[in-house]
């Protein structure tokens, strides 16, 4: 991890050896969003589907307000899923359908509604738990237009009723967008600003659920969870400098990794769980090293005068890191194997840093300021960028500091963090489309440094 507050002692550490004050950008070519073909820009209409309220099925007290959250958390995850056209409420049938029988497709799909799918099912409460029946129908086909249909029964909480709707949203989306999981599902993990300390938090992929995981009263950044969502990798300052500790959510403690000297920042895990990269400065400079998931049989893979930080694997192969590297000078976007082999630079200027590699391993997103100076027009902002061709796409204008974007499990969505005064404590945490539309804030002020979940 480059630190991004420019005065601070860990970015003067690391960056010792970057002497130059500006490289200006040379070789790269500025393309639309429509040239290069992320999951949100595959050229297919979105689907237009109409999500009913469930129609209440008990008398139970609790019905009225868990369903509403039920509702809402619904609604939301399919407008947040980039492949819907969601019909407005106010455009649906007045009626309220709870059962198959009950549903007549052919208002649902006639004007103002116009819908091509419709999800819609009833909500009750039986002897203290929730009992949903959700299904999907095909509002073109009269004959057979039953798609979906799904039960749940869970505890009655708010927390279960918004699960529920996470769960059939993430069905919906399975079965329309061609076998492509859904993310409703998915956790985020960040950094909270905590007085004078910074602590690892975990919140539900749409910023609900927000709560700590770490009560270490220290510095902690980059966390990382591995890909079974069982561990959650992260830098620490203690006594012995920044070490690289593991959480378990298991055990809901910590669990021991290998301790070594030096500055030991920005962990990331293998797509197999079985290996962590992270940058370790114990031989003088610092460099990319893997370790085994408990930090033994550690061997550098980097070895060049200049900092090199914030490795991530790809996630497709897991035979490639992408990373960053003040080799040349400013810190920029270089790839290679695993071995440290097949070294190439990807950015051709600025300063760029916190790269994070797309799900079908065809992308980066990375944070980069193009034009790096005093007085230099621009900022830091969030860039996709082509492997293949090395093209790239500006995802953030105009919006302040952005930096750590991370990709959602299914590579339509990315979250990072933003700071519109440039000031630690005012960041929070945004998400957006992976065209960069589709942008809303997660949390508040003193968030920081997210990373999606594999699944």
């Amino acid at each position: 991890m480059l630190s991004t507050n420019r005065s601070s002692p860990i970015r003067h550490a690391q960056l010792y050896c970057l002497g130059a004050l500006l490289i200006l950008l040379v070789g790269v070519s500025v393309l639309s969003a429509q040239d290069i073909k992320t999951e949100t820009s595959k050229g297919v209409s979105n689907i237009r589907i109409a999500v009913a309220d469930f129609k209440a099925g008990s008398a139970d007290p609790q019905v009225d307000g868990l369903k509403r959250t039920f509702d809402t958390t619904l609604y939301a995850d399919l407008a947040n899923a980039g492949i819907f056209d969601i019909v407005s409420k106010s455009l649906l049938p007045q009626s309220t359908p709870g059962a198959p029988a009950e549903m007549n497709v052919q208002q649902w799909s006639a004007a103002p509604t116009a819908a091509s799918m419709v999800a819609f099912g009833s909500f009750s409460i039986q002897g203290g738990r929730i009992v949903c029946n959700g299904f999907l129908f095909d509002a073109k086909n009269l004959q057979y237009p039953q798609v979906l249909a799904k039960q749940y029964s869970e505890e009655a909480t708010e927390d279960s009723a918004r699960q529920i709707a996470h769960r059939f949203a993430d069905e919906i989306i399975f079965r329309l967008s061609g076998g492509s999981q859904g993310i409703a599902e998915s956790k985020i993990y960040y950094v909270k600003l905590d007085g004078a300390n910074k602590e690892i938090w975990e919140m539900d992929y749409d910023g609900a659920n927000q709560h700590p995981l770490t009560h270490l009263g220290a510095i902690s950044l980059s966390p990382r969870i591995s890909p079974d969502n069982s561990r959650l990798a992260f830098s620490s300052l203690g006594h012995d400098g920044f070490q690289i500790r593991i959480f378990s959510l298991v055990l809901g403690r910590m669990v021991n990794f290998t301790g070594v000297g030096g500055t030991n920042l920005s962990p990331a895990w293998s797509p197999n769980g079985k290996d962590i990269a992270y940058s370790s400065s114990r031989s003088g400079d610092p460099e990319i090293w893997i370790s085994d998931a408990n930090g033994s049989l550690a061997r550098r893979i980097t070895s060049f005068r200049g900092p090199d930080v914030s490795p991530v694997f790809n996630p497709r192969t897991g035979s490639q890191i992408a990373w960053i590297s003040g080799r040349t000078g400013l810190p920029q976007l270089y790839i290679m194997d695993t071995d440290g082999s097949a070294v190439q630079r990807m950015t051709d200027g600025g300063y760029a840093t916190s790269v994070s590699w797309s799900p079908n391993g065809q992308f980066l997103a990375f944070a980069w300021d193009r034009k790096y100076g005093p007085g230099a027009p621009g900022g830091q902002d969030i860039y996709i960028m082509e492997i293949a061709t090395k093209k790239w796409i500006q995802l953030t204008h105009d919006g302040g500091r952005c930096d750590f974007p991370s990709w959602s499990p299914d590579g339509r969505h990315i979250v990072y963090a933003n700071s519109p005064d440039g000031k630690a404590r005012s960041t929070k945490i945004m998400t957006m489309l992976a065209d960069g539309t589709g942008k809303r804030a997660l949390t508040g002020p003193g968030a920081d440094m997210p990373n999606w979940s594999w699944k």
